[in-house]
This record gives structure tokens, sequence and C-alpha cells, in this order.
């Protein structure tokens, strides 16, 4: 009975030193790996540099654009990637008030404004309809009520000229009288809903950064 004792315990024994050996090693290996992750000086090692997909590409980001075709939106980004002072937001606004001063300038016969603000072909186009209403002794008594709607109709870069084409919806009262002051056509009282697509166009190499009109259409 004790010699069986004893040999289990030598057993015992033995397989506890083995067990001790492996366990000390694989301890071994797992502290000796972790100076591996770091540098010794205790900095960690640089981080890799970002990939080309994480570098943003356009040079002069617009808005979301919603509601046109995709022809239009490239358009748009064509523009702003030529012309790194294009804002979409101030061209619109820019524009709202161009269709202004253009439609009382030409009501007017102000044909210094129309000059500043329309090419040559728009500005000879409404200096022609205003001689000839001058020559019929005709004036307008026209007023724009509201502006009901903006929207980009079309946008393309040719070259290095920007066009983009505006859609106005907007009530206009209109009266026209005689060389008498009498009311020939019209009604003050009763605005008409206008559609107008009018191109603007810009070299987005010129250092002005002015649009001129040179297009008018019906919507």
């Amino acid at each position: 009975m004790i010699v069986e004792i004893i040999i289990l315990a030598m057993i015992a024994a033995f397989l506890g030193l083995r067990l001790y050996s492996v366990l000390g090693r694989r301890a071994e290996h797992e502290e000796e790996s972790v100076p591996n992750r770091f540098d010794p000086s205790g900095k960690q090692p640089p981080a890799a540099p970002p990939s080309a997909a994480a570098v943003p590409v356009a040079a002069n980001p617009q808005p979301e654009i919603t509601g046109v075709l995709p022809a239009v939106e490239r358009g748009i980004r064509e523009i702003a990637a030529a012309d790194s002072r294009f804002d979409l937001t101030s061209f619109l606004e820019g524009g709202r008030t161009a269709y202004t001063m253009v439609l009382e300038a030409f009501w007017q016969g102000d044909r210094e404004t129309l000059r500043d603000l329309c090419d040559d072909d728009v500005y000879e186009g409404f200096v022609a309809a205003i001689d000839e209403r001058e020559a019929a002794g005709h004036t307008l008594e026209n007023k724009l009520i509201r502006i009901e709607e903006t929207k980009i109709h079309s946008a393309q870069l040719d070259g290095r000229m920007a066009r983009i084409a505006l859609l106005f919806v907007a009530d206009i009262a209109a009266v026209t009288r005689d060389k008498d002051g009498n009311m020939i056509a019209g009604s003050l009282d009763d605005a008409i809903e206008s559609r107008d697509i009018w191109v603007f166009s810009r070299n987005v190499s010129d250092k002005d950064p002015n649009w001129v009109l040179d297009e008018t259409d019906e919507g």
C-alpha cells in the first residue's frame, strides 16, 4: 500500500513539473510579445496615411442640389470646379435681383441699366422694343407683384463659358397707356402669371465676377 502511494506521488509530481514547464514557457512567450506592439520608448508607431478616397475631391463644394436632372447637377458641379468664386445660393439670389432690375429697366426705358446687365444681342432686342414703344407714344405702368419660384432649368460649362438658365414664375400687373395717359391695355388690379426662362452667362476666366443676361424665352 505504501509502495502504491509513493508511486502515485511520483507520478503526480512528474505531471506537475510537465504542466509548469508548458505553462511557464507559454507565459514567457506572451510577455515577450507585448513590447513588439509598441515602440520601446512608449510611443505608438505612426498611423498609416489616409487613403486617397478619404481626401475631399471638390475644391468648391456646393449645397445639395435637389429636384433637377442629373445633367443639370453635373453642369453646376463643373462650373463650381472651374470657378472657385461660384456659389449656387448667391447666384440664385443674384438671378432674382437681376430679373427684377431688368424688367423694371425695360418698362421704364432705362437703357443704361439694361446695357450693364445684358449682352449685346439681348440689349439690342430690348432697345428695339423700347424704341418702337416710344415711337408709338406708349408707356408701360407695370408692377412686379412677387416672384413665386426661381428654379434652375439648365446648366453647362462650354470651354470656359458658363451658362445657367433660370426659370422664373412671377405675378405681374401690366398696364399700357397711350401718349395722353389713357389706359389702352392691361389692369393693375389683376396680376398675370409670367413664366420666363432667362440664360445668364459668364467667362469663368474673367476677373469680373458678374454674370450677364444673354438669352430670354418664355417658360
